[in-house]
């Protein structure tokens, strides 16, 4: 698989495009095809050595996409199924393993750019404190996050290097 790797703590520059075995799902975990992997404030600070991980590490911990094994005791999901997850480390590769419990499936009236960005949004939203809403110059500081990005990894997208 393709992925983008950390080779250690830092800026930007670190960051590169790496070969590496597609990973096999364990108990209780499904290996997905990623479509589109979630971009987070979080990803930035693993990067950057504030919250510590070990390196190199691939980096991303969010995204969407395409179950395309299941581990042992997964009866919930199918091959095929679209799901989109949130605390999968390594979501910046063409294939991660995600916790089945934590993959959740996708309508198909749902593109995959849009479905990697809601589970981390969803996940602030009910562990959050409520915010002040509207929003207004005087209020921006204290309001409601703006949604989680995420980067297509379509054929066609300049980010497609980690799609494979």
């Amino acid at each position: 698989m393709r992925a983008i790797q950390a080779r250690q703590a830092g800026g930007p520059d670190v960051l590169e495009l790496v070969d590496l075995p597609d990973p096999d799902p364990g108990p209780g975990e499904v290996a997905v095809a990623v479509a589109a992997a979630g971009v987070n404030f979080i990803d930035t600070y693993r990067r950057a050595g504030i919250y510590p991980v070990a390196y190199p590490h691939v980096v991303g911990s969010e995204g969407a996409g395409r179950v395309t094994a299941l581990g042992e005791g997964v009866t919930d999901l199918a091959v095929g199924d679209r799901v989109a997850w949130a605390d999968a480390p390594g979501s910046y590769a063409s294939r991660v393993v995600v916790t089945a419990d934590r993959a959740l499936r996708v309508p198909d009236d749902v593109d995959d750019a849009t479905a990697a960005a809601l589970p981390s949004r969803a996940s602030r939203r009910t562990t959050s404190p409520p915010r002040p809403t509207p929003c207004s110059p005087a209020t921006t500081s204290s309001c409601t996050p703006a949604p989680a990005a995420s980067v297509s990894c379509s054929r066609s997208s300049p980010w497609r290097a980690a799609a494979g």
